[in-house]
């Protein structure tokens, strides 16, 4: 079964510096593009990290997230009692120099200047990432299963389409018989008004030229052949995505060139039900992995 781009993972893990919350959120995109944004995860092992999602999740637009559980810190405060007693000393004797009375705040406005107050922050150790690595792998795992939840709706989505557009190519071909004769009898009575006393021969041979321009056996063959082979492809590779969209386009093609020859309503009205159908599974294509 095919699975979709899109997904979101989550996981949570026990650190020495509290509770951190792992988060991976993909969309579509053409290779693996992995950003991790949290300073939370070690520098050092970011290789090892992208390198393990690219394998599991193979390609996206993907997003890593480490952060504390709410109302959690990295750490504990620590008040530099130097950098307190100076401001404090400073900002007090401006205050008596101005004759500006009345330093209720004075505390408070000291704690919020710089190097006042510092966040004693714990060192990662080896445990820590044991844990954190956990909760990524786990964080995976879950978009995974997004993912292919998500996918199953896509496969049902898509195939749909493919089925409806084969139910307009049936009825194309039905009236395709039809199509012929009255082309042919149409430009019969134009050309008798227009060239009595012509050539009959020479007016045959024109007219099967100009049919013949008309034919659209080999689009409607064709587009079969393509609708077969992407619901094979859909339902026998294991990563069919960029090719679905390969095969999309030939389809297109095919559509395209019918609705250009037909020179019939009808089928020229079933061409653009097919030509919307195909624009969907365009659309759908582009978020299957």
């Amino acid at each position: 079964m095919i699975k979709s781009m899109t997904g979101y993972g989550k996981s949570e893990c026990d650190l020495s510096i509290g509770k951190v919350i792992v988060e991976l959120r993909s969309v579509n995109g053409k290779n693996a593009d992995i950003s991790i944004k949290s300073s939370l995860v070690p520098r050092d092992k970011e290789i090892e990290i992208r390198k393990y999602i690219t394998e599991k999740l193979s390609r996206g637009s993907i997003d890593l997230f480490a952060n504390l559980a709410p109302g959690q810190t990295t750490g504990l405060k620590n008040i530099n009692k130097d950098a307190f007693l100076h401001y404090y000393g400073q900002i007090s004797g401006i205050l008596e120099a101005a004759g500006i009375c009345g330093q209720d705040n004075l505390a408070a406005t000291v704690l919020k200047m710089p190097d006042v107050v510092d966040t004693a922050k714990s060192e990662f150790t080896d445990d820590d990432w044991t844990a954190m690595d956990k909760a990524i792998k786990e964080a995976v795992d879950k978009l995974n299963e997004f993912r292919s939840r998500e996918g199953a709706i896509l496969y049902n989505d898509v195939t749909s389409k493919v089925e409806s557009i084969l139910s307009y190519l049936a009825e194309v071909e039905r009236i395709d018989p039809q199509r012929v004769p009255m082309i042919r009898e149409r430009i019969q009575s134009k050309i008798e008004e227009v060239c009595k006393g012509s050539n009959p021969e020479r007016l045959e041979q024109e007219m099967i030229f100009y049919i013949e321009k008309l034919d659209i056996n080999e689009e409607k063959v064709r587009l079969r052949q393509h609708c077969k082979y992407f619901m094979d492809t859909i339902d026998n590779e294991p990563l069919p995505g960029k090719k679905l969209g390969f095969i999309a386009q030939e389809m297109g093609r095919e559509i395209n060139t019918m609705g250009s020859k037909a020179n019939n309503a009808e089928i020229q009205q079933l061409v653009v039900r097919m030509k919307d159908e195909l624009e969907k599974i365009k659309e759908q294509s582009l978020n299957i992995l």
